[in-house]
């Protein structure tokens, strides 16, 4: 009986008959994150603790439950705490890092889940989790496909915010040659006036604009641009979204127009910190929140409103609500068909895009609206010079 429950959950479209399992990995971002967790680590020192934690095993951070599709299927979950910080994970060789991943898969296998997710920076190294599904017997992904779906959707919806004409809008896309970039310029073009594509191949740019404007949506094509330059690109844009795989930040305080929408979804970051502290008139956000269906407990407070994650978590959710048990997103290339499959069975199971986040601390609509109106006084002012 139960290898027929298993046989019925792996058949696609179908919600799972019994209860989704998964894991996902959770890594401290910074070292900062080991004393909010334990408070006595605050006074060591910070790369002795970093270099200590290189052979501390991955651990069961919480147990995720009440997680309920609005299709009735239902899933548990488990956080993998993997304690390396952002700095060690991009430092090590790849190597090390498959062999920490595999380690936390392991865990997740012996807890009962079948797929595992990586999330922040443990699905950037290497070959973006290629290596990591190789060796696992249980399925991964790193929910890119549902991030790019997600990120052209919150930026969308920040738009809107921010009262910007989307049919008229000026939108750009910062690495719109990588994987996710090309696929967040198809998702973005039919909702704008003019879309530039960014990158650093001129020929690859001019290939991904002709595919643009070639795939006509009611009829409906924007003006299609391709430009090298950054400052001037971001100078004239309404709507951002940059996903460039560039390690350095490229968008400063003073290259954006006032009430700028920027949807940061690279890592590292394109935009600059100093835009935050220093433009109080743009919108930056990193990407939607989802809102997670059921009455979900994570077991442990990772930054998020309750009831919400990100994309990535999300799309590791969602496939084992539909017991698609397979390696979904992995490796650098993303197809358009993979990103709408992911965000139509989101919806189809109740996931939503439900706020915005910059710098892992929520942006409230009080705060928008502040924004709003210090771009509007801006804009009067640079008007009347």
């Amino acid at each position: 009986m139960k290898a027929l429950q298993e046989f019925a959950a792996r058949i696609p479209g179908d919600p799972a008959p019994v209860p989704g399992r998964f894991a996902f990995v959770l890594h401290p971002l910074v070292i900062a994150d080991f004393a909010r967790k334990f408070g006595v680590l605050r006074f060591a020192p910070p790369r002795a603790l970093e270099w200590v934690a290189r052979f501390v095993p991955p651990v069961v951070a919480s147990h995720i439950t009440g997680i309920r599709s609005v299709a009735g299927a239902t899933a548990e979950g488990w956080f993998i705490g993997l304690p390396l910080t952002t700095r060690v994970l991009l430092e090590s060789r790849p190597e090390f890092v498959y062999d920490r991943l595999v380690q936390c898969g392991h865990l997740a296998e012996r807890l009962g889940a079948r797929i595992l997710g990586l999330g922040a920076f443990a699905k950037v190294v290497g070959d973006a989790g290629v290596t990591v599904a190789e060796r696992l017997p249980i399925a991964v992904t790193t929910g890119n496909s549902y991030t790019a779906a997600s990120a052209v959707e919150g930026a969308l919806l920040a738009a809107g915010r921010m009262e910007i004409d989307l049919p008229r809008a000026h939108a750009l896309v910062v690495g719109a040659t990588g994987a996710i970039g090309a696929v967040c310029s198809q998702m973005l073009a039919p909702h704008v006036g003019v879309l530039t594509l960014l990158a650093r191949n001129v020929e690859r740019l001019e290939s991904l604009a002709a595919k643009i404007r070639a795939a006509r949506e009611d009829g409906r094509v924007p003006e299609v641009r391709v430009t090298t330059d950054v400052r001037r690109a971001v100078a004239d844009a309404d709507l951002t979204i940059t996903v460039s795989s560039a390690t350095d930040v490229l968008i400063q305080p003073d290259d954006l127009r006032p009430g700028a929408v920027v949807c940061d979804v690279a890592r590292p970051r394109n935009v600059s910190r100093l835009v935050y502290e220093k433009r109080d008139d743009v919108l930056v956000i990193d990407g939607g929140v989802i809102e997670v269906p059921g009455e979900v407990e994570f077991g442990l407070d990772f930054g998020f409103p309750p009831r919400t994650g990100e994309a990535c978590m999300a799309e590791t959710m969602i496939l084992a609500l539909e017991g698609r048990y397979e390696d979904y997103t992995v490796g650098r290339d993303i197809t358009l068909a993979r990103v709408q499959e992911i965000d139509a069975l989101a919806r189809r199971h109740g996931f939503r895009v439900a706020g915005f986040r910059r710098f892992e601390r929520a942006i409230s609509e009080e705060e928008i609206a502040r924004i709003k109106t210090s771009a509007a006084r801006r804009a009067l002012a640079s008007f009347r010079a």
